[in-house]
This record gives C-alpha cells, sequence and structure tokens, in this order.
C-alpha cells in the first residue's frame, strides 16, 4: 500500500487501499489507461472477456459495460478519493498516467502510477478532482458510449455511486469535516461546477455527476422507514440471470403505488 493511505486504510479497510500502488516500474501486465481508451479494439476486447463472463451474448453490450465500470470504479476510487478529500493530495491519476490491471476475465484488478503526485491543501475542490473527474472518467466514459451506446449518464451515475458512500464515510470518520462536507456538496449537489478546472471565466460546467434521487418510503413489520434510490439505473437487470437491485429506480417494485409493498424486498440497497 501506498504509505500515505496506510493510516486511512486499516484493517478491513487496507484492501480498498491496496488496489493503488505507486513504483517505477510498471507491472508487465498492465496497460496504461490513455492507450486502452485510445483503442477501439482493445476496450471492444475488453468488454467481450466480460460478456463471456457474465453469460451475455449478442451485440448489445450496455450492460456489460455499466457492470464492467462499476467494478472500475469500485478499484480506482477508494485511494483517490480518499488521497484527495481527506489528504488533500491529488495522485497523477490522468488517463496517460495510471496503468490498469484486468484479470483474464477482463475484470478491473488494481492500478498503477509512478508518482506520488503533490499535496494540494487550501486548494477547491475542483482542481483536486480533475485529473481524476476530466482526465480520466471523461475520457473513458466518452469511449465506452460511443463503443457500446451506453448513455453517458449511466455511467457518471455509476461514478456518483460510489464517490456518495466514500466521502460519507470519509465526513463521518473526520467528524463532520468541512472542507469534505464542502466535496460532497460540489461533486454531488451542485447541477453546475462554477469553477471547474478549465472552464472559462464566468462559466459554469454542467456537473454530470448531479442528478435527483427519488426517496422511496415504506412500510415493514409495522415501522415506516425510508431511503433514496439511486440516480440512474445501471442496467444490471439486462444481464443473464439478474434482475434489478433494491435501489434501482427501474425497479417495478417502486412503480406508483408499489411503495408499501416493497418493505418485503430482501438484499442491499446497492
Amino acid at each position: 500500500m501506498i504509505p500515505l493511505l496506510a493510516p486511512i486504510f486499516r484493517g478491513e479497510l487496507a484492501p480498498l487501499g491496496e488496489r493503488l500502488a505507486c513504483a517505477d516500474a510498471v507491472p508487465a501486465d498492465a496497460v496504461c489507461v490513455s492507450d486502452l481508451v485510445g483503442s477501439r479494439a482493445r476496450l471492444l476486447d475488453v468488454l467481450q472477456l466480460q460478456a463471456r463472463f457474465r453469460h451475455s451474448s449478442g451485440d448489445d453490450l450496455r450492460a456489460v459495460a455499466s457492470a464492467w465500470t462499476l467494478d472500475y470504479l469500485e478499484a480506482l476510487l477508494p485511494p483517490v478519493v480518499a488521497a484527495a478529500s481527506v489528504l488533500h493530495h491529488v495522485f497523477p491519476v490522468e488517463a496517460a498516467q495510471i496503468w490498469l490491471r484486468l484479470d483474464a476475465r477482463g475484470g478491473p484488478v488494481s492500478f498503477h502510477i509512478r508518482q506520488l503526485g503533490t499535496a494540494r491543501p487550501d486548494t477547491r475542490t475542483a482542481e483536486r478532482y480533475a485529473p481524476l473527474l476530466l482526465h480520466h472518467l471523461a475520457p473513458l466514459f466518452s469511449a465506452l458510449s460511443s463503443l457500446t451506446r451506453l448513455a453517458p449518464k449511466i455511467l457518471w451515475g455509476n461514478a456518483a455511486r460510489h464517490l456518495e458512500p466514500i466521502l460519507g464515510q470519509a465526513l463521518a470518520l473526520t467528524g463532520g469535516s468541512e472542507p469534505i462536507a464542502q466535496d460532497i456538496a460540489y461533486l454531488l449537489q451542485s447541477a453546475t461546477w462554477p469553477h471547474a478546472a478549465e472552464a472559462e471565466a464566468g462559466e459554469q460546467r454542467t456537473n454530470p455527476l448531479f442528478g435527483r434521487q427519488r426517496e422511496i418510503r415504506l412500510v415493514h413489520e409495522g415501522r415506516h422507514t425510508s431511503f433514496r434510490l439511486h440516480r440512474q439505473c445501471c442496467l444490471y437487470y439486462l444481464l443473464p440471470h439478474e434482475t434489478h437491485c433494491n435501489a434501482c429506480p427501474l425497479s417495478p417494485a417502486y412503480r406508483k403505488g408499489g411503495e408499501e409493498d416493497a418493505g418485503a424486498l430482501e438484499g442491499p440497497l446497492a
């Protein structure tokens, strides 16, 4: 694990921190993310490996690409977000400066950087997150969308789905850190990014992570409870032998008039 991350990723959290490594030598089996993004053939090979693993046939790779992206974000975001928001340290995670290791099924395993990056105390959220959002996820999502016709809003919704609990846990562990609260507001609760990197003076970029979340009220065993649905459906239910997750905004359980019965659903809200 990168020593900088060790105080954060202790105990059961350690495997999350270990998925980002830093050393001069790049693993022989790793691919630079910019090379993957820049090659339709290479990216298609990865998705086809995933399709076989997920028993998905046919030419429609949208659900496969979305599921692959969820795994990708699960590996990438915890160490990068913890550094940016808790430590105010920016790792060089631009697509051209980070390498990805994949397993035999095309699944993301870990990431590798060659330099530690820089400390960025007293900087805006936009500056600390530009390498990740503008120079890594944006080109990756654009390539996936172009290749599979998967709507970009689904990919950004997947990113928001992972960012929210990571930042929420960081906020809790730091006793309600105001800078982290500001990161949450900027990344997930603002419709525009007024200070986005590379924006013209006075320009406001649309925030692709932003999305309204419907709140569901349930009655289970006589008790009322509520939770918010995901911003976007990830299309996981289109994969063979899969169904809607318990927080899916397209779930039949949450159609008008069906919310009161949804409390009987089981399984994680993911």
